[in-house]
Parts: C-alpha cells; structure tokens; sequence
C-alpha cells in the first residue's frame, strides 16, 4: 500500500502538521513543536511555507471523493 500526504481531519489551522504527522507516523503535537521552532528560528519563514503546503495537499476526504 502506498502512503499518501494528506491534510488531516485532526486540524488546529488547516490540518498540514497532523497530515505531516500522520504520514511520517508521529504524534501532531510533536510536528507543530518542530514547525513552531523552526518558524521562530527563521525569521517567520514557515509561514509562507505553511500556506504553500495547504494549497498544495489535498484535504483527506476530498482526495478521497466524500
């Protein structure tokens, strides 16, 4: 079975870090930590990063046609 990078269900904004958790099987919380330094540490750069990231995945129940 292929693994697919999804935006997820269990969202605190748009559902990218819990996707991104899901996929690398992680705790969310532990990728919003790693996502909240790193966007600290570079001068807010996560942020356009983020939104990229939410245009591009694609939401777990439109990828799937519910």
């Amino acid at each position: 079975m292929t693994k697919r990078l999804y935006r997820s269900d269990d969202r605190v904004i748009a559902g990218v870090c819990a996707g991104i958790a899901e996929y690398l099987d992680f705790a969310p919380v532990v990728v919003r930590l790693g996502y909240a330094a790193l966007t600290l540490f570079t001068a807010f750069a996560g942020i356009p990063l983020y939104i990229v990231a939410w245009i591009i995945m694609p939401d777990k129940a439109s990828a799937k046609g519910w």
